[in-house]
């Protein structure tokens, strides 16, 4: 009988074990597809750039220096590749850093181009400006949907017995994406 005890009580704790990494593995994987959500929504406006300076530069006598601002950070934040299985808190600092530069040019190119009346009645210009501020709106959802991947994926991985599954299999904790350094200030408005 006590033969009998001891291997119900082995074969349940092989079957929590197996859940619990089946439910790792399921959580990880839902961090990974929105981090792949994240990069697709990045690359969609990587890839309206081109578009947008070329016609910024056809329609007008643009100043350079803010269109070369531009080219210079989206090469800049496409070149980070990031594993999403290797996304550390560093790294993904580096790739937000390497964004919110692209997002400050691109920012400085619209808000130039506004003096250039020229500009904004062409309407390549608006349709892709239009793109733009969409993308924008998709890159803040697909990071909400990973903050919230990664949040769930964290909590179900350090709580108890569970994290003696996720540590003895190596599921590292995954970092959040957060606010761009001084976005707390209120933007100060001046007419």
């Amino acid at each position: 009988m006590k033969k009998y005890i001891i291997w119900i009580v082995l074969g349940i704790l092989v079957i929590w074990g197996i859940g619990s990494y089946n439910g790792l593995v399921g959580s990880r994987e839902s961090v990974n597809r929105s981090w792949a959500n994240v990069e697709t929504q990045y690359q969609r406006r990587a890839d309206l750039i081109p578009n947008l300076v070329n016609t910024v530069k056809g329609a007008a006598d643009f100043e350079k220096s803010t269109l070369e601002a531009v080219v210079q950070a989206r090469a800049k934040a496409t070149s980070i590749q990031i594993d999403p299985d290797k996304l550390t808190p560093e790294k993904l600092q580096e790739f937000q850093q390497a964004q919110s530069q692209l997002s400050g040019a691109l920012g400085r190119l619209l808000a130039v181009a506004e003096n250039y009346p020229q500009l904004k009645a062409v309407q390549n210009f608006q349709e892709l400006q239009a793109q733009l501020e969409g993308t924008e709106n998709r890159i803040s959802e697909a990071r909400r949907q990973y903050n919230e991947a990664a949040q769930a994926y964290n909590a179900g991985r350090t709580k108890f017995p569970r994290v003696l599954i996720a540590s003895l299999f190596g599921f590292n904790i995954r970092p959040y994406f957060e606010a761009d350094k001084g976005s707390e200030k209120v933007p100060e408005v001046k007419f």
